[in-house]
């Protein structure tokens, strides 16, 4: 005899943002649940008023959890080092890598669990996480066993870095990994943890670091692995002049252009920052629908330049937004970077050129979309029962309840009071429920700590 579902309703909303087909902002707005899953959204007088458990949510924004689709976890160990901290992207990578070369597997775990406990403390329900550095043991497990601690949704990219400095490349020859290993270990991941099933909590993508850290053969042959499996890819791209210049140089080609020759194009693959990606570049992967991770703090922070990403919407090209390493960006807060998303592209290229609503929207239906997914990014019957609330009688909103949507993106950024992931509550009024937060701060202090004086 099957099991009756657990039922959740989520009611009198000040404001439910849908995300859905006719992007309905539905006032007094609810969910209903069962299990892992919405069953229905409406109004909450149209909605049962009967349920396991009841969220009241009034005076409060509920809106899809948040989708972050490019991070570097261990890096909340390396905020603020000082000789990174005035930096572009290759020598803010040459003052660090010597560093990152004395991570533990404890480092990764407590890493992972402080930067994920910032992201849904931010509205993040969803993220990806790009682990390229292996050293002292670490695997790529480690991340996933906090992940499943804390209860995020899970993307894991299993990073990898094969061409040191003696052979061209730009890491230290001490971090790198042998192509064959790199390979055979990624393949077992996909194999213990991968879930290809609706509604999946943990996935596992194929992810080369970066074409000046990586062989054009491991590139080409993690492709082809990725495909085997049916998983999907991600790496760096065009991030700054001084990446496009090597790909010139060290390839006869465009970013764009080596990527299309290694067969890394398609909607199976997702590149991060793009932020120099040139027109072709931009009509390429707007026809074969590539996907781009924006993370506009890390491109302001390395002088990286601004991404066009209003060129690369109106191309076609499917983007979300990316928090990026937490020691380019200093943080992980999500509605944050959604924000400076918005406020970026206007600096660029004009005051309409994103608009509150755009941003939202790339930050859940876009990043649902980049890392292939049809089951987040909106609130309606059938999808995922991921989402969050702000508390609109917080003092950073007064003055702005007229529009709630807009002024969740244009007021100052505020943290989550509920999040619900996989239909089970991670933050009520504003605290993590599966973990204790304090311990693990004060023990990330600790080895972030630790990590620097092995440094000197």
């Amino acid at each position: 005899m099957q099991q009756k579902q657990k039922t959740l309703l989520v009611k009198n909303a000040q404001v439910l943002v849908t995300m859905d087909d006719a992007r309905r902002e539905i006032r007094d707005g609810a969910l209903f649940i069962e299990g892992n899953r919405i069953v229905a959204v409406g109004p909450t007088s149209e909605l049962p008023q009967e349920a396991d458990e009841v969220l009241d949510m009034s005076g409060h924004l509920v809106i899809p959890g948040l989708v972050n689709t490019h991070h570097h976890m261990y890096q909340s160990l390396t905020r603020a080092v000082p000789a990174a901290q005035n930096a572009e992207l290759f020598g803010w990578l040459t003052s660090l890598y010597e560093i990152w070369a004395n991570l533990t597997p404890e480092m990764i775990e407590v890493s992972t669990l402080t930067a994920m406990a910032e992201l849904l403390l931010s509205g993040c329900t969803t993220s990806s996480d790009h682990l390229y550095i292996y050293p002292n043991g670490a695997r790529l497990d480690d991340s996933i066993a906090s992940a499943q601690q804390i209860g995020m949704r899970f993307h894991a990219a299993r990073g990898s870095m094969s061409v040191g400095q003696k052979d061209g490349g730009l890491p230290p020859d001490s971090v790198v990994e042998k192509e064959d290993a790199i390979l055979a270990d990624t393949q077992r991941l996909i194999e213990t943890y991968n879930d290809e099933g609706r509604y999946a909590m943990l996935r596992v993508v194929v992810a080369p670091c970066s074409p000046f850290s990586v062989s054009r053969e491991l590139m080409r042959d993690s492709a082809l692995l990725a495909r085997e499996y049916g998983v999907s890819m991600h790496t760096h791209l065009a991030e700054n002049v001084n990446d496009v210049s090597y790909s010139r140089e060290k390839f006869g080609m465009s970013p764009a252009e080596y990527a299309e020759d290694l067969g890394w194009v398609g909607p199976d693959v997702w590149h991060a920052h793009c932020v120099q990606l040139d027109r072709a570049g931009i009509e390429l992967f707007g026809r074969t629908g590539t996907g781009v991770a924006h993370c506009p703090c890390s491109n302001m922070r390395l002088a990286s330049g601004i991404a066009p990403i209003r060129s690369m919407r109106d191309a076609g090209v499917s983007v979300g937004i990316g928090v990026d390493g937490s020691a380019s960006n200093d943080g992980a807060q999500m509605i944050a970077e959604v924000r400076q998303a918005m406020l970026l592209q206007r600096v660029g290229f004009g005051p309409d050129a994103m608009s509150a609503r755009e941003a939202l929207e790339i930050a859940t239906l876009g990043g649902a979309k980049v890392l292939g997914r049809d089951d987040i990014g909106a609130l309606a019957p059938g999808m995922a029962a991921d989402f969050v609330s702000f508390d609109l009688r917080h003092h950073a909103f007064a003055g702005a309840l007229h529009d709630p949507v807009a002024a969740l993106v244009f007021c100052a950024p505020s943290q989550v009071s509920t999040s619900v992931i996989d239909g089970k509550v991670v933050v009520r009024h504003g605290q993590l429920t599966t973990v204790d937060l304090g311990p693990i701060v004060e023990r990330h202090n600790l080895l972030a700590g630790k990590l620097m004086e092995m440094a000197r």
